[in-house]
C-alpha cells in the first residue's frame, strides 16, 4: 500500500469528520431513533473521524488509530448502517439498495484500516 493511499486516508477522514461538524443536519435522517442525543453523536464521531486521522500520522500512533477506525467502523455498520438497512427493507423505501452498497462499502474500509495495523515501516512515511 503506497503513500497516496496512505495520505488518501487521512484527507477521507479528516474531509468526512468535518462534514459531520459544519453539517450535521445531513446525518440526523441517519441515525436510529432508538440511539439518545443524534447530533451529539453525529458531533462526536466527526471528532472521533478527526483525531483518528491525524493519529495516523505519526509512526507511533499510527497501527492504534488504524485499530481504533476499524473499532469505530464497525460500530458504525452495527448501530447505524445495518439498522437503517433493516429499516429501509420494512419501510419499502427506494433507497433500500443504497443501502446495502453501503453495507458492502463499509467493509472496503475497514479493510483499508486494516492495512495500516500491519504496515511495513518502508512503505509508509516517517516523521
Amino acid at each position: 500500500m503506497g503513500k497516496f493511499f496512505f495520505y488518501l486516508m487521512i484527507v477521507v477522514y479528516t474531509f468526512v469528520g468535518l462534514v459531520h461538524l459544519l453539517f450535521p443536519q445531513r446525518f440526523i435522517w441517519i441515525m436510529p431513533s432508538w440511539l439518545p442525543y443524534p447530533l451529539f453523536l453525529i458531533y462526536l464521531s466527526g471528532a472521533a473521524e478527526i483525531i483518528l486521522a491525524m493519529l495516523l500520522i505519526p509512526e507511533k500512533t499510527r497501527k492504534i488509530s488504524a485499530w481504533l477506525i476499524i473499532a469505530m467502523l464497525i460500530i458504525y455498520f452495527v448501530a447505524i448502517h445495518s439498522a437503517q438497512t433493516v429499516d429501509f427493507y420494512k419501510t419499502d423505501n427506494k433507497y433500500f439498495l443504497l443501502t446495502i452498497v453501503r453495507l458492502m462499502f463499509q467493509f472496503i474500509l475497514i479493510r483499508w484500516a486494516w492495512l495500516y495495523t500491519r504496515a511495513r515501516k518502508s512503505s509508509l512515511p516517517k516523521q
